[in-house]
Formats: structure tokens, C-alpha cells, sequence
């Protein structure tokens, strides 16, 4: 057991150290920004966006499983993240003495105590799988350029955490690793759903036209 300790130890104190460096790129412009990207309200346009286009690309009944399935990978994200900072509680480093005396740069209000992991993480690597397994679900395309620029888009906004002061390194790392396959494991079950319905409505037809 004294072994793990120290091993945990370590490991937290290079994610300090990590968070404080990656939180030390601080400038007028670009804090503005992380400030910007980093709130959820200003996305909700493009998930709209998104999901219209899903419903044009895939067809109705696609379209509205790709569509509940991302919804239900955000919600299981959200509150495994809840449940997980309860049991670890893991203070924010906005809240970390050790931080904050180190210099670190707080942009936003602290919100909660704690941080591990990130929700934020979770919520927009999840979004970016469960889209991406979506779009790709009618076989038609790869949607690479879509893949390359959601994943970019949600680094930026796990990244952004880190900037504002409200997430250690290592919290938005486990989040983005958690979301991404809660992502491909919510959206590939909820397809496979929809196949075998459609097998047993097909079946169903045959066997009432005989």
C-alpha cells in the first residue's frame, strides 16, 4: 500500500506541475478566448446545426437514434463525472492553496470543490464519438474532415479547462478518454438496437404477406 501511495504521489505532483506550465500561456487575447470557448451555452447553435444535418444526411429514423444516442452518451457522461468527483473528491486546482500560491491563473468563477474528472472533458469527447459513429453509420462515408475538426474542437475545450483554472491536466485527460468510449459504446449499442428492430419488422412483414 505504501508503494501505491507514493506512486499516486508522484503522479499528482507531475499533473501539478503539468496544469501550472500548460496554465502559464496566459495573454490578454488568448485568455479571452479560453474564456470564450470554455462555456457551454455559446455551442448550443452549432449541436443544432449538427443535428439537422444528421437528420438531412442519415434520414429520419438514423438520424433521430444518432441524435438520441449522443444525448444519452452527454447525460451518462455528466453523471458519471458527478458521481466519480463525489467519491474521489479531488479538490479543483482554483481551489488548491498549493496552486494558487504557484501562480496559477483562475479566468472563471471556481464552481465546485471538486474536479476529477472533467465533465466538461467527458461531455465533448463523447459528443465527438457518438457523432462520429452517426455520421459514419450509414456506410456512405469515412467523414473524415468531420472527424479531424470535432476532435480538435473538443481538445480545445478540455484544454480550455485547464487555462480557466478549473481542471488539473490529468483530470480532462481521464474525462476525454472516459467520454470517447462511452461515446462508441452508447452510440454503437443504440444501432444495433435499430438493426435487429428493423430485422424483426422485416420478418414480420414477410411472414404477414405469406
Amino acid at each position: 500500500m505504501a508503494g501505491f501511495a507514493e506512486i499516486i504521489s508522484v503522479l499528482d505532483q507531475a499533473d501539478r506541475s503539468v496544469t501550472l506550465f500548460i496554465n502559464s500561456f496566459s495573454a490578454p487575447w488568448s485568455d479571452a478566448f479560453w474564456c470564450f470557448i470554455t462555456g457551454s451555452r455559446v455551442w448550443y447553435p452549432v449541436y443544432l446545426i449538427i443535428a439537422i444535418v444528421m437528420l438531412r444526411r442519415l434520414g429520419w429514423k438514423r438520424g433521430l437514434v444518432a441524435i438520441l444516442a449522443t444525448v444519452l452518451t452527454i447525460v451518462a457522461c455528466d453523471q458519471f463525472s458527478n458521481l466519480i468527483k463525489n467519491a474521489v473528491e479531488r479538490l479543483r486546482p482554483c481551489h488548491d492553496r498549493y496552486m494558487v500560491e504557484h501562480g496559477l491563473n483562475i479566468l472563471v468563477d471556481k464552481g465546485g470543490f471538486y474536479g476529477f474528472f472533467s465533465a466538461h472533458a467527458a461531455n465533448c469527447f463523447g459528443f465527438a464519438a457518438a457523432t462520429l459513429v452517426g455520421f459514419r453509420s450509414n456506410g456512405k462515408s469515412r467523414c473524415t474532415p468531420y472527424a479531424w475538426g470535432v476532435f480538435i474542437w473538443a481538445a480545445l475545450i478540455g484544454l480550455s479547462r485547464i487555462f480557466v483554472g478549473k481542471h488539473y491536466f490529468g483530470d480532462v485527460l481521464v474525462g476525454a478518454i472516459v467520454g470517447f468510449f462511452l461515446g462508441l459504446i452508447i452510440s454503437n449499442l443504440c444501432f444495433r438496437i435499430l438493426a435487429r428492430l428493423d430485422r424483426r419488422f422485416r420478418d414480420r412483414k414477410l411472414f404477414s404477406i405469406r
